[in-house]
């Protein structure tokens, strides 16, 4: 399995992966920092070119998931891995609490103390951190990123590449656009368009979202 990236945050991915596979299955990706270490922890190697990924997809297995969080940057690894013959997989805490009655696209994240309720939906790559909570009938666009603690009410809906700060709340029946910024501790009331960044409570527009 690889791991692609190498900062802090495909490190909070590690501690899931850990808990499924041996050290042996697990390496990084990272043509970026080259002047960085070579390892992680001392143990997992650090890819360190696409054609050492392409390589390492062709005999090790094709299996990575994205240890980054920026929703863009997440689509923009993700297209090139697939490119190199990689295969977008799931990483999700067994400590992550999931309705049986759920639906959870491609390449999801779901970190631990994440709870997901009967009939949601959740899209392709999304990022579901800590202690986030997302109710009955809401449904999740592709690369979403919740952060930790953010509560989504029932049938609230959240467009593809939008970020939802820590420990925002999204009332009931409540519509966010695509590539939107709800602030962290957000109390979002109404429908946000796409493109917006809100703020406060109750969430107000603050600017657009390049």
């Amino acid at each position: 399995m690889v791991i692609l990236g190498a900062g802090g945050f495909a490190k909070e991915i590690l501690q899931t992966l850990e808990k499924n596979l041996s050290i042996e299955e697990i390496v990084f990706f990272d043509d970026v920092s080259l002047l960085s270490p070579n390892d992680i922890f001392n143990k997992y190697p650090i890819l360190r070119s696409k054609e050492e990924l392409k390589n390492y997809f062709e005999t090790k297995g094709p299996n990575f998931v994205l240890g980054l969080g920026n929703p863009k940057l997440r689509a923009m690894m993700a297209d090139l891995a697939k490119n190199l013959g990689g295969i977008l997989s799931n990483a999700i805490d067994p400590n992550a609490t999931i309705g049986e009655y759920c639906s959870i696209g491609n390449g999801a994240t779901i970190l631990s103390q994440a709870c997901i309720s009967n009939s949601a939906q959740i899209g392709e790559a999304a990022l579901i951190y800590y202690n986030c909570i997302v109710t009955h009938d809401c449904h999740i666009g592709d690369y979403v990123e919740l952060s930790p603690g953010s509560t989504l009410l029932g049938r609230v809906k959240v467009g593809n590449f939008t970020q939802v700060g820590a420990n925002a709340t999204i009332l009931p029946g409540v519509c966010i656009g695509d590539n939107c910024i709800i602030g962290a501790g957000a109390i979002v009331t109404k429908d946000v368009p796409d493109n917006q960044i809100v703020v406060g409570n109750p969430a107000k527009f603050l600017k657009y979202n390049s």
